[in-house]
C-alpha cells in the first residue's frame, strides 16, 4: 500500500514539472549547423551535387565547395510582427564600434594664386601724353629701374623751366633753387635728369618714366589677376594693354600694376564639416598633380566668410624664388588637425537619414534602426560620437536592410 502512494506522489510531481515548463515564456532558441561540402559548376552555380563528376548542363568538372555554418535563430511570433520599417529579420555580417585614435588629417582641393600683398601700383605723377611706351602687352616682365614709357608734360616743361630761370637770375637764393629742385622731384624726375637739365640747359620735352618694382605687368583697368586661378584666364597669353601711345593720361591715375611672382597663395576649400578642426599654424602638404610637386607650408590665413559653393578658403604662403610654381595650378592639401579619439565604424554601417544618422543594432537575431550621432569622417570610417558602445554588434551593410519604400523609424541611443 505504501508503495502504491509513492508511485502516486512521483506521478504528481512529474505532472506538475511539465505543466510549469509549458507555462514559461519561449526564449529565441540558436543552433548552428554544421559544415558540409557540394560540387558545383563554375559556369552554373545552380548545379548542386553530392559527389564529383561533370556539369550535366556545359559538361564541365565539378568543383568542390563548402557551406559555412549559418547560425540559425528561432524567433517568436511578436518579433516576426514588428514594423519593417523600425526592426529586420536578417543573417548579414555584423562589426563592432572600435575605440581607436585616428589621425585627424583634413583633405582639401584648391589652387594656385597670386599673393596680394605683392601688388604694386605705377601711378603718373604728373598729367601730359605718352610720346613713346616700352611696355606692349600684360604679363610682361619688367625689372626695377626700367624705362617703361616717355609723356610729355606741360607741367613738368615750366617746372623745368622755372629751375632753368632761378639758376640764371637768383644764384644767390639757394633757398629758392632748392625749392625747384625739390618739386621736379616729387614730381618724379630723378637726380640724374636734373642734373643733365642743368648742365644742358634744355628741358625735357618728353620725360623717361622708369618702374619702380620689378615683376609682371597688369593692366590697372581690368586686371587679369583679381580671378587667378578660377579657372578661365589663360595666363600665357600676350594681351594688348588699354594705354595706348597717344593717349593723356592725369596726375595719380593707375598706370599699371607690378606683380611680384616670387610669392604665391595656395588657396584650399575647406568643407563645412572639416572647419572646425582648422588653426592657424597647422601644418599643411601641399601637392600639384600635373606637375608632380610637393611642397610643405602651414595654415596662414582663414577666411571668416563662406564662399558661394558653402566652402570656407584657407591661404599657405609659399615662396616662389625658382618660378617652378604656376598661377592657376590645381593642387591638393593634406591638413595636420591632431588627432581624435572616439568609437569609430566603417562607413558603410552608418547611414544619413539627412538630420539624423542610424546603424541597425542587432538584438536577439533581430536587427533594430537606432539613432546615433557621428562626428568626423575619416579613412572610410565614421566617428559614432552617442547612441553606441564597444560591445553592441551592427550591421556592417546599413544600406542593405533598407527598402526602397521604407521610411525609417528609428529609436534614440538614449531609451
Amino acid at each position: 500500500m505504501k508503495k502504491n502512494w509513492r508511485n502516486i506522489s512521483m506521478l504528481c510531481a512529474l505532472l506538475l514539472l511539465a505543466a510549469c515548463s509549458g507555462s514559461t515564456k519561449q526564449q529565441p532558441e540558436v543552433t548552428q549547423t554544421q559544415a558540409s561540402f557540394y560540387y558545383t559548376c563554375s559556369m552554373h552555380p545552380q548545379v548542386h551535387e553530392d559527389k564529383p563528376g561533370n556539369c550535366p548542363i556545359c559538361g564541365m568538372t565539378l568543383v568542390k565547395k563548402s557551406e559555412e555554418p549559418v547560425e540559425q535563430t528561432l524567433i517568436d511570433l511578436q518579433t516576426v510582427m514588428r514594423p519593417v520599417n523600425a526592426s529586420v529579420i536578417a543573417h548579414i555580417k555584423t562589426v563592432h564600434p572600435t575605440e581607436k585614435t585616428m589621425a585627424d588629417t583634413v583633405h582639401a582641393a584648391g589652387y594656385l594664386a597670386f599673393d596680394t600683398r605683392r601688388f604694386n601700383n605705377i601711378a603718373a605723377r604728373f598729367s601730359g601724353r605718352i610720346e613713346k611706351l616700352y611696355i606692349k602687352y600684360s604679363f610682361q616682365q619688367i625689372r626695377k629701374g626700367q624705362r617703361i614709357m616717355d609723356i610729355y608734360s606741360p607741367e613738368m616743361v615750366t617746372a623745368q623751366q622755372d629751375l632753368l630761370y632761378l639758376q640764371q637770375t637768383s644764384s644767390n637764393e639757394p633757398g629758392l633753387i632748392k625749392a625747384a629742385r625739390d618739386r621736379l622731384l616729387l614730381l618724379g624726375m630723378t637726380e640724374a635728369q636734373i642734373s643733365t637739365l642743368i648742365r644742358t640747359g634744355r628741358p625735357f620735352y618728353s620725360l623717361p618714366v622708369y618702374s619702380n618694382y620689378s615683376g609682371h605687368v597688369h593692366d590697372a583697368t581690368h586686371s587679369q589677376m583679381m580671378n587667378a586661378g578660377a579657372g578661365n584666364n589663360n595666363y600665357n597669353q600676350t594681351t594688348p594693354l588699354n594705354l595706348r601711345e597717344g593717349m593723356y593720361v592725369q596726375k595719380g591715375q593707375t598706370l599699371f600694376q607690378v606683380l611680384d611672382e616670387h610669392q604665391v597663395w595656395a588657396l584650399l576649400k575647406i568643407k563645412p564639416a572639416d572647419v572646425s578642426g582648422i588653426r592657424v599654424g597647422q601644418p599643411v602638404t601641399l601637392t600639384i598633380p600635373d606637375a608632380s610637386m610637393t611642397m610643405t607650408g602651414e595654415v596662414n590665413f582663414i577666411a571668416p566668410i563662406q564662399t558661394a559653393d558653402k566652402t570656407t578658403t584657407v591661404r599657405v604662403y609659399l615662396e616662389n624664388h625658382d618660378h617652378h610654381m604656376h598661377v592657376g595650378s590645381v593642387l591638393r592639401g593634406d591638413i595636420a588637425a591632431g588627432s581624435k579619439k572616439g568609437l569609430w565604424l566603417p562607413r558603410a554601417a552608418v547611414l544619413s537619414l539627412g538630420q539624423q544618422s542610424m546603424v541597425w543594432l542587432k538584438n536577439a537575431g533581430v536587427y533594430e534602426a537606432q539613432a546615433v550621432s557621428t562626428g568626423l569622417s575619416r579613412n572610410n570610417e565614421v566617428q559614432i560620437t552617442t547612441g553606441l558602445s564597444t560591445t553592441d554588434s551592427v550591421a556592417a551593410d546599413a544600406q542593405y536592410l533598407v527598402g526602397s519604400d521604407s521610411f525609417i523609424k528609428t529609436r534614440n541611443g538614449n531609451d
